[in-house]
């Protein structure tokens, strides 16, 4: 089960680019460690959402050197306007979970007396 749709992918990458500028496979390999391999996030999703973010203006990338020696790699980082996405999407995801939070508490009963 991959529980990772646009939106949530999104936040995601954005979220791994705050700390720092990461290269792609650096970034694939952050969020499936930060997420314990629970989002599986692989090649075939993650370039085609990098792309999505350079075109919406919130990351940008530029070419620079391995640290290994090796061939140079494209390295992406956030832009201003992808750090107010940021904290947009952050704002968006705590109203959801707040609002699904309420939905499951309630059906379990907690929260309300009586229920």
């Amino acid at each position: 089960m991959n529980p990772l749709k646009s939106g949530t992918l999104d936040l995601a990458l954005l979220a791994a680019l705050q700390e720092r500028p990461r290269y792609g496979l650096d970034i694939l390999k952050h969020v499936n460690e930060r997420s314990a391999g629970l989002f599986d996030l692989r090649e075939g999703s993650l370039y085609p959402a990098l792309h999505r973010l350079v075109k919406a203006g919130w990351i940008e990338s530029d070419w620079e050197p391995s640290d290994r020696g090796g061939a140079p790699r494209k390295v992406y980082r956030l832009t201003d306007e992808g750090a107010k996405a940021l904290v947009a999407k952050r704002e968006e995801w705590q109203t959801l979970r707040g609002a699904l939070d309420a939905l499951l508490l309630r059906r379990l009963g907690v929260g309300r007396m009586g229920a």
